[in-house]
């Protein structure tokens, strides 16, 4: 593993999450609007054409690791199990990714994200603002995180 893409939970609406950050079942259409940006943001950064879906599975069997800080979410209700106890697991798996050697790549996207910074002290970071449509603006694009 190379990359950690850190996403805050699984998208809220039924059908959306699979396990990974940003992913989603290929069926899934349209597509979540912050993965929009984010292939936005893969084509203006390194010219790759955007996907017709949403399954990033591909990534991570480059070295990608979409780990989302909370592992659940109830149907229409971003954010409703951050305070289930989900920490103690994505703190686990940040403190073991901090120790690997070469370093990690840590991706943090939006504030949410770089609150965990300090637990990553030995990855190597690369903050912008999140894809969110709220916020990609802000940031996001032409952060250029694919290639740096």
């Amino acid at each position: 593993m190379k990359v950690l893409i850190l996403g805050q939970d699984p998208y809220p609406t039924p059908s959306h999450p699979v396990g990974l950050s940003f992913s989603t079942d290929r069926q899934v259409r349209p597509l979540p609007r912050s993965l929009k940006n984010i292939y936005r943001e893969l084509e203006d950064d390194l010219g790759v054409a955007p996907a017709v879906h949403g399954d990033l599975s591909a990534w991570q069997e480059q070295g990608v690791m979409l780990l989302n800080q909370t592992l659940s979410v109830g149907a229409g209700q971003a954010g409703s199990h951050q305070k289930l106890g989900w920490d103690a697991v994505t703190n686990a798996v940040i403190t073991t990714l901090n120790r690997r050697t070469p370093a990690v790549v840590a991706i943090l996207w939006g504030a949410h994200a770089q609150k965990l910074a300090p637990a990553m002290p030995a990855m190597v970071q690369l903050r912008s603002a999140h894809p969110s449509p709220l916020s990609a603006s802000r940031g996001f694009f032409g952060s250029r995180p694919s290639a740096r």
